[in-house]
């Protein structure tokens, strides 16, 4: 929050604000997540899993020796009432897992990509509660937005593969899907995948070295997107003013360090004129 403070990019709602969606941290609001687990149980779109940690381990271990793909391999999903039941006589936490269907599609609009398809037997049966009450991300994401009534998902493209699980958990829901729009992947000058391992870093450290936030707002909205092939430098008012998702390029974005210098070089030197 103290990035978006300094960057000058207000929330309408949320944390410190208030609204009529609070609470908004997860922890508090748990109980959402494990209704809506419940009910997917209920209904016979998710199932409770019993399977341990060494017994993941090895399936994985037998998976990468067979040099087949990742993934669970549904070991509890059929298990019959007297099998669950004798499970939890073991004292067996279970996670709740979603029932992926075996067979078709799944299909969705990206305001980016457009039309994306994915194969329903290449998707898990990924986990959505696990052994401690907590949701994954996929589980909170889906209720959030529901409840939260987001209309938009703008995410990183790394986020692509995982939307048809959000699908999926949309309908079974019973939920309407946000609009998504999957952003390109931003790179290092070495084009290898920024990340907090590889070359990324907080905005709070740019702030601590000197830069303006106007440039870095200026600098981070360039990276995917531009207005025309020649302008360089825009106002946050005129940023707001003419951006739009179809000029979101499908390339992924090279974080160039020298242009942001230059660029923070122009707003030092039009704060001295002001100031002049």
């Amino acid at each position: 929050l103290d990035g978006l403070r300094w960057l000058g990019l207000d929330w309408d709602e949320g944390p410190e604000r208030g609204g009529k969606y609070a609470p908004y941290f997860q922890s508090q609001r748990l109980e959402l997540y494990r209704e809506a687990a419940r009910r997917l149980v209920s209904q016979g779109d998710a199932y409770y899993c019993f399977c341990s940690p060494q017994r993941l381990e090895e399936m994985r271990a037998e998976q990468v020796r067979r040099k087949q793909p990742p993934g669970y391999d549904r070991h509890c999903r059929d298990l019959s009432a007297e099998e669950r039941a004798q499970k939890e006589v073991e004292g067996i936490t279970p996670v709740v897992r979603f029932k992926t269907p075996l067979g078709g599609k799944t299909e969705f609009n990206d305001l980016i990509w457009g039309e994306v398809a994915f194969e329903n037997s290449t998707i898990d049966d990924l986990v959505l509660l696990k052994s401690d009450g907590y949701p994954t991300y996929h589980l909170a994401n889906v209720v959030d937005d529901h409840l939260m009534e987001i209309s938009h998902v703008l995410r990183a493209e790394e986020w692509l593969s995982s939307t048809p699980r959000h699908v999926l958990l949309y309908q079974a829901l019973s939920y309407e899907p946000p609009q998504f729009a999957h952003l390109p992947m931003l790179l290092g000058a070495d084009r290898a995948k920024l990340s907090k391992r590889h070359g990324a870093v907080s905005v709070t450290e740019y702030y601590e070295q000197g830069y303006l936030p106007e440039a870095m707002v200026n600098f981070l909205a360039l990276l995917g997107w531009s207005l025309d092939d020649k302008t360089e430098i825009l106002s946050r008012q005129q940023l707001i003013n003419n951006f739009s998702l179809g000029r979101i390029s499908r390339t992924a974005a090279i974080f160039n360090q020298d242009k942001l210098n230059w660029m923070n070089g122009v707003y030092i030197r039009s704060l001295n004129l002001e100031k002049g």
